[in-house]
Parts: C-alpha cells; sequence; structure tokens
C-alpha cells in the first residue's frame, strides 16, 4: 500500500510537470536526425529526481552528499534542456557532483591516482547513459531492468543499501515508462532524467562493488557499455563529432539505415493480436506450449487464419518431417524454425532435403 502511495503521488508529480514544460515550451522538435515525427514533451525523467528526492525526505536525510550531488546534475541538466550551456559549464557539476559521491561512498581515503582516474571514469559513464539515450523505451526500460537485478541482489544475495531507496526509484522508473514507453510517446527523459537515473544507477552499483569489493557487478551496466564505446567508435571512424546530435547509435543503424526486419514472437491468439496492433512484419508462431513444454504443430495451423497474408507468418519448433511442412505450406505458412530435428542428425544436407515439401 505505501509503494502505491508513492507510485500515486509520483505520477501527479508527472502530470504537474507536464503542464509546467507545455507552458513553458520545453519541447523537443524533431529533425534529420530524430527517431520521433511529432513535437513531444521534453525533462519527463526529472520524476528519477523526485523518485530519489522521496525516498530522502522519508529516511531522515539518508545519504545527504549523494542527493546534493543528485540534485547539483539534475540541476544543471534541466537547465541544458531548457537552453544549450556550454560543456565545460557541465562538466564542471558533473566533477563536483561526483566528488560528492565519492564522498558519501568513502573514497577519500584512496590515493590521487586513483580517484583522478575514477572521477574521469564515472562522469564518462553518466554521460555515456545519457548519450545512448534516443528512442522511446530504451531508458526506462533499460533502467529498470537493472534496478530489479539490484533489488534482487539486494534482497537475496548481499544487502547493500536501504531496500525503499530502490524500490521508490523503481517507482519513478515505471511512471516514467508509463508515459514514454510507448510508440508515441508523451514525453522523453531529457537530459535531465538520462543523467539522473545513471547517477542513481552508479550510485548504488558503486556501493555494491564497494561493500563486496566485486568488481564484476560493473556487468550490469555492459549493454549501455558496449553499445556507447561501439557507437563512439564508429562515428570517429566517420570523422563525426560525437557530441552532436545523431542517428549513429548501433540499434538505431540496425532499424533505420540497414532496414533489419525484426520478428515478434507470439503463442497463442492474443499475443498475435498484440504483434499485429504493434506493427510487426514478420510473427513467429512458437509451437512450443511454454507452461508445460509440450509441443504441437497444429499450434501453427490454428494460428495462421488470424495473420494477414501481407505479414510474414513462420512456424517454429516441432517440425520434424516432411508430412510436418507439407501441411504447414498447404496452409500458407511462409517460414519455418528447425532446430532440433537438424542438431540431432549426423547428416544436416540429407536431413534438410527429407523436410523440404
Amino acid at each position: 500500500m505505501y509503494y502505491l502511495i508513492v507510485l500515486v503521488l509520483l505520477f501527479v508529480a508527472e502530470l504537474f510537470y507536464f503542464k509546467i514544460a507545455d507552458k513553458c515550451n520545453i519541447i523537443d522538435k524533431p529533425n534529420e536526425r530524430s527517431s520521433h515525427t511529432r513535437i513531444t514533451l521534453r525533462g519527463g525523467g526529472i520524476i528519477f529526481y523526485f523518485g530519489a528526492l522521496a525516498y530522502f525526505l522519508t529516511s531522515g536525510w539518508e545519504y545527504p552528499c549523494f542527493m546534493l550531488a543528485l540534485t547539483l546534475v539534475t540541476f544543471i541538466s534541466f537547465v541544458d534542456d531548457v537552453k544549450s550551456i556550454s560543456q565545460l559549464t557541465r562538466l564542471f557539476f558533473h566533477f563536483s557532483a561526483m566528488a560528492l559521491m565519492f564522498y558519501q561512498w568513502g573514497l577519500f581515503s584512496l590515493s590521487w591516482w586513483w580517484l583522478v582516474p575514477a572521477l574521469i571514469v564515472c562522469t564518462g559513464i553518466i554521460n555515456a547513459y545519457n548519450f545512448m539515450d534516443g528512442i522511446n523505451g530504451i531508458t526506462g526500460g533499460y533502467s529498470l531492468v537493472v534496478l530489479a537485478a539490484l533489488a534482487y541482489i539486494n534482497q537475496e544475495i548481499v544487502p547493500f543499501v536501504e531496500k525503499d531507496f530502490i524500490y521508490m526509484v523503481i517507482c519513478s522508473v515505471l511512471v516514467f515508462c508509463f508515459f514514454n514507453f510507448r510508440k508515441q510517446a508523451k514525453c522523453f527523459a531529457g537530459d535531465v532524467g538520462s543523467v539522473s537515473i545513471a547517477f542513481i544507477v552508479l550510485f548504488l552499483i558503486g556501493k555494491l562493488i564497494i561493500l563486496t569489493e566485486d568488481f564484476s557487478w560493473i556487468v550490469l551496466l555492459a549493454v549501455y557499455g558496449v553499445d556507447s564505446v561501439l557507437t563512439i567508435i564508429h562515428r570517429l571512424m566517420l570523422h563525426e563529432n560525437i557530441g552532436l546530435p545523431h542517428r549513429k547509435h548501433l540499434y538505431q543503424i540496425m532499424a533505420n539505415e540497414l532496414k533489419l526486419d525484426v520478428l515478434v514472437e507470439a503463442h497463442d491468439e492474443e499475443e498475435v493480436h498484440t504483434a499485429l496492433e504493434c506493427g510487426a512484419k514478420i510473427i513467429g508462431v512458437n509451437n512450443r506450449n511454454l507452461k508445460n513444454f509440450t509441443v504441437d504443430v497444429r499450434n501453427s495451423l490454428r494460428l495462421r487464419a488470424l495473420v494477414p497474408k501481407d505479414v510474414v507468418f513462420v512456424s517454429e519448433s516441432g517440425i520434424k518431417t516432411r508430412e510436418d511442412t507439407r501441411q504447414l505450406a498447404a496452409y500458407h505458412v511462409n517460414a519455418v524454425l528447425i532446430g532440433e530435428t537438424l542438431m540431432r542428425s549426423p547428416d544436416k544436407k540429407t536431413a534438410l532435403d527429407l523436410l523440404r515439401p
């Protein structure tokens, strides 16, 4: 009940921010580098700061230096969303905030030759998080996955932070995802959102690493880390200014420039309808029941009638004989995914020939 109240209050706070953003014209206009096509409110990610602030105010002022640091990066990022500021000003605030977080972590007992590289790396991480934001749901979805993993680690493996802190931030991410994780986003995170949630996630992972003395927990940042590095390298190879907006993210290249198609998997009628509503052009029907793991090729035959002819229909799993492929072809199934039958066969070419309808 407590978290439900927090969720509702954060939801109301987000709606209140929308009114302010709309009145003050805090918007993101589409351009040739944009993934969106209409004017959208910017800065909805400020709700992440409010989630952390809610914990701070209800916990008896827990982590004051971290909260001050988060306020600094949130403030300068919001200003940058409203009106562009110089990189030097932004970096000054980021380095100052990072120094405060280091103090909260208790790192100032280390030698300066450890602190300086750590300061640069950590500042780079929060900027990489911001650098990779650029498509509906990516920042909210990724942050939700990482925070859920941290909540599990905190609950089941090693307690490293008060659980209310993680849960309140998760509530704020859920509110943001409600407005952003959709085909036509109501709002974008903005620098204020991507930088603040990156700062929060980094603080939590840092506390976990310091407590356990196990640096391998940094793997929680692997997805954005790998994508960021590959994107930066690609843009440097193209002699582009990596500080400017672009559409050269790895995922954008695959989705927008290389025009790679996406297969959406479904198991039943409801999932097929959902896939079609999302605009899927390739639907793969899995014949394996994930509840009891039984396999029935007739699942594809049953669902084929629900999918229009202009959508590619793929039947997956349980295809073992030529009779299976002939039956699927008779129902106008466009393609099949065959795994186990071919893997178990010592002669793959002969097995494939025997499966042809």
